[in-house]
């Protein structure tokens, strides 16, 4: 049809026939043509959200046996008791039906944290690493992974061992955007579940992300247990304390507060990591450590904590 400049025409929205089976088609095709999901029985948590109807055709599609869960949004349900910020359920569930694995979407579909046969539940770290592993191992990891101040510091580890550059950006998926593109990269994501693939897509896709995964135990034929415990990667125990404050104070500029920073990092060496950040929604302030000996973690997460409260409430 012929173009028109006639300003009636300006402003209409344009009504996508079949939106939900276009979206499925390129779902699909984040993974190779050849790539079947056949002989997968898995457990597919919808959080009662967005992906609701699609997820689980995606799966289908592609040759799983799927069980859906989180499927009857009624407006308030929403991310209820289920979904990748309760995974709780899909865990029950892929023990009871002994399914290979869960998958767990939150409620606008963009996190995925998944569950393995065993029942052990995978953050986001785990399946991000999973992911650029398997790029590794197919000789197609290009650039870097970004990763965030929460990210665990086992990640950091493995990835160094792996020799693929790493970087951490502030909280939140847009601050991992912003790294991937000033660095060119492609793979990125976070503890809670966002996972950034711009080789796949423009954005966090939970079902994307989900994909990536499979295809790695489908190509690898081994077990998500298998590809989580052995490859390379071992979570490092993390406590994290808050501490109430009555008013803001820039832990940064106190001395007392930096001293016993230093302190703790030294005890902890290269085996551990010390994060103080100031909630941006709550009036405390967060102590995190982490590191290789879970007692020696919990003491000196304590202490610290000990140290701030003392240097804010003076």
């Amino acid at each position: 049809p012929m173009r028109t400049n006639d300003s009636s025409e300006l402003g209409k929205a344009v009504r996508i026939h079949d939106a939900e089976g276009r979206y499925i088609e390129f779902c699909k095709s984040a993974v190779t043509y050849s790539t079947t999901l056949k002989d997968l029985r898995i457990v597919v948590d919808c959080a009662n959200g967005a992906t609701y109807k699609v997820a689980p055709n995606v799966f289908h599609e592609l040759g799983a046996e799927v069980i859906p869960l989180g499927v009857d949004p009624d407006g308030l349900n929403i991310n209820e008791d289920c979904g990748s910020t309760n995974p709780e359920s899909l865990r029950n569930a892929v023990l009871d039906t002994r399914a290979d694995l869960g998958i767990a979407l939150d409620g606008d579909g963009d996190r995925l944290i998944m569950v393995d046969h065993l029942g052990n539940v995978l953050d986001g770290d785990e399946l991000l690493y999973i992911i650029t592993h398997d790029r590794v191992r197919r000789s197609v990891m290009q650039g870097g992974v970004v990763g965030t101040l929460m990210t665990n510091l086992g990640f950091e580890h493995a990835l160094e061992r792996l020799n693929v550059p790493f970087v951490r950006a502030k909280v939140g998926d847009r601050y991992v955007m912003e790294q991937l593109i000033a660095n060119d990269w492609f793979i990125g994501g976070e503890s809670s579940g966002h996972i950034i693939c711009l080789d796949r897509t423009t954005t966090g896709d939970g079902i994307v992300s989900a994909l990536q995964v499979l295809a790695a135990v489908v190509d690898t034929g081994r077990t998500l247990n298998d590809l989580a415990s052995g490859t390379g990667m071992t979570k490092y125990p993390q406590t994290l304390l808050n501490v109430e404050i009555s008013e803001q104070i820039d832990v940064d500029q106190s001395e007392t507060i930096q001293s016993a920073v230093r302190d703790a990092e030294s005890n902890l060496a290269d085996s551990g990591r010390v994060l103080l950040r100031p909630s941006g929604t709550e009036p405390v302030i967060r102590v995190m450590v982490e590191g290789q000996d879970s007692t020696q973690v919990q003491q000196v997460a304590q202490e610290l904590a000990d140290v701030v409260r003392s240097a804010v409430n003076t």
